[in-house]
């Protein structure tokens, strides 16, 4: 029996080759995108959302991709990771840590993020801000946040090995942002790190940054290797620091230590 045909000759698809490579499509769109909704799927190619929400559900059930704990992207998984290069460090820290924020969510109302490190800066992999009423920034995944004026950054700084510090540092010196060389200043850099190293987390109280914000930040070590820092944000006006030194540094640090690395 001959294959129907188009009207160019070729073999006509078959809707489970259809089908197939609608979900090789969806699962290129959600690697590129690293973290995305199904309704941004949904749009980036124009299909259905019902079809979109098929196909994830699937993929998801499949183990190449999953749905964040903390809002509704999904991202793809280290078993989706191996058919490539087979390994990229920002999303098995997410997946790992991902149910632990939403965890932390519960008890931590201001919004917190996972950062972890990518060309001088710091790279929002995952957050809670969509699910905090007190959030003021709801776009946060993907945003890259600077080394020297954010917790995020100096704690990640504090606790990586010094070769690896000196490194950032001299790329910093390089970029020279106007913004950071007052926190190059090398007594200062050097006052900043040793008293984050002797306090086990970083803050960010003076409006660096951002003026309306504070926060403090907690680095995921294992093995001297810094994996990510998990941070909590609040409004200054809301909050002081010693007070929220007492109501969120030891449960960040319990986080920190809690989330499971393969190391």
């Amino acid at each position: 029996m001959s294959k129907e045909r188009t009207r160019t000759g070729k073999p006509r698809q078959s809707e489970g080759v259809r089908a197939f490579k609608r979900g090789l499509d969806v699962l290129q769109e959600v690697n590129r995108s690293g973290g995305i909704r199904a309704g941004d799927v949904a749009r980036a190619l124009d299909l259905p959302r019902p079809t979109v929400y098929r196909l994830l559900e699937t993929l998801e059930e499949l183990g190449y991709v999953a749905r964040s704990a903390s809002d509704d992207r999904f991202r793809v998984t280290r078993l989706a990771l191996s058919l490539g290069d087979g390994y990229d460090p920002g999303v098995v820290i997410c997946q790992a840590a991902a149910p632990y924020l939403a965890e932390l969510s519960k008890t931590l109302v201001w919004p917190v993020d996972l950062s972890t490190y990518e060309n001088a800066a710091m790279v929002v992999q995952e957050t809670t801000h969509s699910r905090s009423p007190l959030s003021i920034d709801r776009g946060m995944i993907g945003k890259r946040l600077p080394m020297l004026r954010t917790s995020a950054g100096r704690a990640y700084l504090a606790a990586c090995p010094a070769r690896e510090r000196d490194l950032i540092i001299s790329h910093l010196r390089r970029i020279d942002e106007a913004d950071d060389r007052p926190f190059l200043d090398q007594g200062r850099l050097d006052q900043m790190i040793a008293e984050t190293q002797a306090r086990g987390y970083a803050i960010r109280s003076e409006g660096e940054y951002n003026p309306k914000t504070a926060s403090i930040a907690v680095p995921i070590v294992r093995n001297d290797a810094v994996y990510g820092c998990i941070s909590i944000i609040w409004i200054r006006s809301a909050l002081g620091i010693e007070e929220a030194v007492k109501q969120f540094a030891a449960q960040l640090q319990e986080t920190a230590r809690a989330i499971p690395v393969e190391v």
